[in-house]
């Protein structure tokens, strides 16, 4: 039998005429997991989703040829692929929350690829679910099989998505950026089980991923793309030791890099005492007792003007509540004081001047960014409910905001469908930094962002703070970031905090198991 598994040769793929990858040339072998990375609009995704004939639209042209056990792939007929999908080539999805049907339970999707594949009837199906459900290590498998995927975390549903996508014993499994959004610890235990998986079952690996730290712990070979075509292909041991291309050696060099910004003022800008949000639970039919799910549960810190707090911790964990609570967009009980200016006294008519002073960038830029509103009525909303400036007036400070953000003030008649991921999240500081803030709340502002984008919001963040003495609340779970960016550290755990500090010295040397674990989890090391 022969070592290579699927061999791609000459691959071209145009949409409407335009070519968008250009005679790509790989090998995937038998057993072997080879990284397929790069930046957004590289072609990786549209290269892995070439071989099982996946792209979308009529106007799609693929030329070369891949070849599977003696099959082209490219010419194979609808009845052929139908027999490969799922079977025996496999595929996890970027995202799982929208790979998943949300009205079907986990049992219906993953018996589904049983019942159509292997003509398995329902109870055989239904022990084989389970069977597949235990292999990824989801607990309590039994309980699972009727839940929602709304009703479980991230890491569970990514674990949902690879137990379909094994169900039928693929000799390929390709993975689409698999652990882009989750949590660190999360990243982790995917990682383990993939590779565990990799070697139990003797399967390929086609991992697409940005991430070169998760490609380092997991790969045997890597090819790196740009523009389309494939600029450097190595074992992974000698692309990391010696990157042949510059573009190698600016992915693995894009690491969030630096220090926070430095700062002497000791004045206290936004204190927090005993903060809690508890959400009740429905009562019980034969309880009197009222239960609740508390997201924040006593949270107590102090952050000075001209730092940056860093508030880490999984999912689930209340960051994201904590942030909202701070801006009274949630009930909560507690002292919030902003200059020493009690907030929760404060009804919404009186909150509404002082939201001038307290700006907001959203973790999924695209989402908060109105599809209907160009850049310029996006960034200048904030001065028109404040009733700042002439029209001429908001126009200039739009152009002025988006100079300092590196956006070319004439892309401001464009609508965000327009622009990058990256772009779109300057868009979003720069509708924060034109309303003169105090303090930004920044939840989660890089987290799907490519390595060498993150590194550029993150120094962009950096000189805005040191230009305008910004104090800025920064959620995050990804450490490398906070590390870069932040003077002190609060970590949260089912809504409390259980280790605070200075940033670095948490970094350096921390107490709490959990704080160990979330950094062992990820690219930086005590």
């Amino acid at each position: 039998m022969s070592d290579t598994l699927i061999e791609i040769r000459d691959l071209r793929v145009g949409f409407a005429g335009r070519e968008v990858v250009h005679g790509v040339n790989l090998v995937i072998r038998r057993g072997e997991c080879l990284a397929l990375v790069g930046e957004s609009g590289s072609g990786k995704s549209v290269t892995a989703h070439s071989i099982l004939r996946l792209l979308p639209g009529k106007n799609v042209e693929t030329q070369g040829s891949i070849r599977y056990n003696g099959i082209d792939l490219v010419s194979a007929s609808p009845a052929q692929l139908r027999s490969l999908r799922g079977n025996r080539i496999a595929m996890i999805f970027q995202e799982p929350m929208t790979s998943l049907n949300p009205l079907h339970t986990v049992e219906k999707q993953v018996s589904e690829v049983l019942i159509t594949h292997k003509g398995l009837k329902k109870r055989e199906a239904r022990a084989r679910t389970l069977e597949l459900l235990e292999l990824v290590g989801i607990r309590d498998p039994q309980h699972r099989l009727n839940a929602y995927p709304h009703q479980l975390s991230g890491g569970q549903r990514q674990r949902v998505i690879i137990a379909m996508a094994l169900a039928n014993e693929p000799e390929l499994l390709i993975t689409d950026e698999p652990t882009t959004a989750l949590d660190v610890t999360v990243q982790q235990k995917i990682l383990e089980l993939l590779i565990d998986l990799q070697q139990r079952l003797g399967m390929s690996l086609l991992l697409i991923s940005h991430d070169l730290n998760l490609v380092r712990k997991i790969a045997q070979r890597v090819c790196v793309m740009r523009g389309g075509e494939i600029v450097e292909q190595a074992t992974c041991e000698d692309l990391f030791k010696a990157p042949q291309h510059p573009y190698s050696r600016m992915l693995i060099e894009a690491e969030p890099s630096g220090s926070p910004v430095p700062t002497d003022d000791q004045s206290n800008l936004l204190q927090v005492d005993d903060l809690k949000v508890w959400f009740p639970l429905p009562k019980s039919l034969f309880s009197r007792e009222r239960h609740y799910v508390k997201a924040v549960d006593g949270v107590s810190f102090e952050l000075k003007k001209g730092r940056t707090l860093g508030i880490v911790g999984e999912s689930g964990s209340g960051k994201s509540t904590l942030g909202q609570a701070v801006l009274r967009l949630v009930e909560s009980q507690g002292s919030i004081r902003l200059d020493g200016q009690q907030l929760g006294a404060l009804n919404q008519d009186q909150l509404r001047p002082l939201r001038r002073h307290i700006q907001v960038v959203f973790q999924d830029p695209f989402g908060s960014l109105s599809p209907r509103m160009s850049v310029q009525q996006i960034i200048s909303e904030g001065l028109l409910a404040h009733n700042i400036g002439t029209v001429q007036e908001r126009e200039a400070a739009v152009i002025r905001v988006l100079q300092e953000v590196g956006l070319d003030p004439e892309s401001r008649h464009r609508y965000p469908h327009e622009f990058s991921g990256g772009q779109r999240e300057r868009i979003s500081i720069a509708r924060a930094l034109i309303m003169e803030p105090e303090l930004i709340l920044l939840d989660e502002p890089t987290s799907a962002l490519d390595r060498t984008v993150q590194k550029q919001v993150v120094d962009l963040l950096r000189d805005s703070q040191a230009k305008h003495g910004l104090t800025y609340l920064f959620i995050s779970h990804d450490l490398a970031v906070v590390h870069a960016l932040a003077h002190d550290m609060i970590v949260i755990k089912d809504g409390k905090v259980v280790e605070q500090g200075n940033a670095q010295s948490l970094f350096g040397n921390p107490q709490h198991p959990y704080t160990r674990e979330l950094l062992q989890a990820s690219s930086v090391t005590p």
